[in-house]
């Protein structure tokens, strides 16, 4: 998590700047150099988190500007210069402001103001609970029909083909088949179910040089049709390391929100499996197949779409192992 800190007086940056150490993150004070409004935007496009260390009130008027989406905002919180409140004020679940609320409140030894009606409740909260199962929110929407369930003292029902061991949440039930009220899935699946993505699709990448990033997009969008994966299912993409400076993937992958990560050729070598060789590829990289070994070693998972070759580019993916749980909330 990317958090940035924002004080409001000396003392206020004290406390910040204590924040910051404890928590890996960076303060600074208002006006020093940057003003209220330059910093909060920058913070914004930036950072995954910010904290205001003074009054609410004003964290309010400099963050309603930007306030866009749940599954987009940072996470908010606001604390006061005593440090005896740390109050989430935006994206409390899917962007982690309650927890860090309570992190915070927990080093200070104050008191975290959490006022979800989950939390206040202490009922199941599927959009933190996704967060902490790596899983993005296709439809944030159906969010509130999964916890209004929850919240009635009905049972909410979650689909997943992989086994969540343990005893559901008071008001959350598992179920095999049929409709649902939350879906884990990697594929794209239409319906107004509430869709968690886990983010473990890796994608193994080869192209010739000064392949352009428009050309690895079209690429792209062909594995998506063929194999039916949803985009929000990949995290990174990986190649060999005479890749690491190519303009056109580096461009493709920043645009696509994709880690990049690459491999020597002898360690793609080594992976374990049925790869389609190429002679021409190993003539050239020392390795017979890039893209197939790069998802696999990249995802530590098995590869599960094969070698797609078209204008210059090859294309694989490979699934991470994934092994959800109930946790969703820290004790």
């Amino acid at each position: 998590m990317t958090l940035r800190l924002l004080a409001f007086t000396d003392r206020g940056l004290e406390l910040a700047r204590t924040l910051a150490e404890a928590l890996d993150g960076e303060a600074a004070r208002c006006g020093a150099p940057q003003g209220l409004a330059e910093w909060t935007a920058g913070g914004f496009s930036q950072a995954d988190a910010l904290v205001f260390v003074g009054a609410a009130g004003i964290a309010v008027r400099a963050v309603a500007p930007h306030v866009r989406h749940k599954a987009q905002d940072p996470a908010v919180v606001v604390v006061d210069e005593a440090g005896r409140f740390a109050i989430p004020i935006l994206s409390g679940h899917l962007g982690g402001a309650n927890d860090l609320a309570r992190r915070i409140a927990a080093f200070l030894g104050g008191t975290a103001v959490i006022t979800t009606a989950t939390d206040v409740r202490r009922l199941f909260a599927v959009d933190e609970w996704a967060r902490r199962q790596n899983c993005r929110v296709e439809n944030p929407e159906a969010i509130v029909r999964f916890s209004a369930k929850v919240l009635a003292g009905e049972t909410a029902t979650i689909r997943s083909p992989w086994p969540i061991p343990g005893r559901p949440p008071e008001g959350v039930a598992l179920t095999a088949e049929g409709n649902c009220d939350a879906l884990l899935t990697v594929r794209r699946e239409a319906g107004d179910t509430l869709r968690l993505i886990p983010a473990v699709a890796v994608l193994g990448v080869g192209c010739r040089k000064g392949t352009p990033a428009a050309a690895l997009e079209r690429a792209f969008h062909a594995l998506l049709e063929q194999s039916g994966l949803h985009p929000l299912a990949f995290s990174k993409a990986c190649s060999i390391d005479l890749k690491r400076d190519e303009p056109g993937l580096l461009t493709f992958c920043q645009s696509r929100g994709l880690a990049f990560e690459t491999f020597s050729a002898q360690a793609l070598g080594a992976v374990e499996g049925d790869f389609s060789p190429s002679a021409f590829v190993k003539s050239v990289t020392g390795v017979d197949n890039v893209c197939e070994r790069s998802a696999v070693l990249g995802s530590g998972g098995t590869l599960m779409i094969k070698k797609q070759a078209g204008d210059g580019v090859t294309m694989a993916a490979a699934l991470a192992p994934f092994s959800p749980d109930w946790s969703w909330q820290d004790d």
